[in-house]
């Protein structure tokens, strides 16, 4: 079962692998990246800051999608973790069990607008949050679990 859905740029640090993790009592956390899965150093980073008695998956786009499409991670309280707006969209796209998407962190570029302490967006990121929204899904802004949710179009 799919207990959060998160972009965040940092990927797994301390209030993914802790705050996040303890607040929908995940037991696993897949990393979902096309970059990472073929960056050792960064793997090895993610697994020394996963917390203890979390199983940590890292898979590409294409084969998390098929992974969660294939009932294979039904068994788990699952927090899926990716890096940017694009890979949200693309992975609620094509997994129907994904219904909500939260907004963790994103990195600042050139061209894109603040609408919020940690996000950051260009114009096709906007796009992907529209596509997210018209097809029914909550989108919130969210650092920490225990701060209030605010939902994306609230500041859009």
């Amino acid at each position: 079962m799919i207990k959060l859905c998160r972009v965040d740029h940092r990927l797994l640090h301390g209030q993914v692998a802790f705050s996040w993790t303890n607040a929908v009592s995940a037991d696993c956390i897949l990393v979902a990246s096309d970059h990472v899965v073929n960056d050792e150093m960064w793997k090895t980073t993610l697994k020394l800051g996963k917390p203890a008695g979390v199983k940590l998956v890292i898979k590409n786009i294409e084969d998390s999608i098929k992974a969660i499409n294939s009932g294979v991670t039904d068994k788990y309280k699952l927090l899926i973790v990716v890096q940017n707006i694009k890979d949200a969209n693309r992975l609620s796209k094509e997994c129907s069990a994904i219904k909500s998407i939260n907004l963790g962190g994103t990195k600042k570029q050139d061209g894109y607008r603040q609408i919020s302490k940690a996000i950051f967006i260009g114009d096709e990121d906007e796009k992907d949050i529209k596509d997210m929204l018209s097809r029914g899904l909550q989108v919130e802004i969210r650092q920490l679990a225990a701060e209030n949710s605010v939902p994306v179009q609230n500041v859009l």
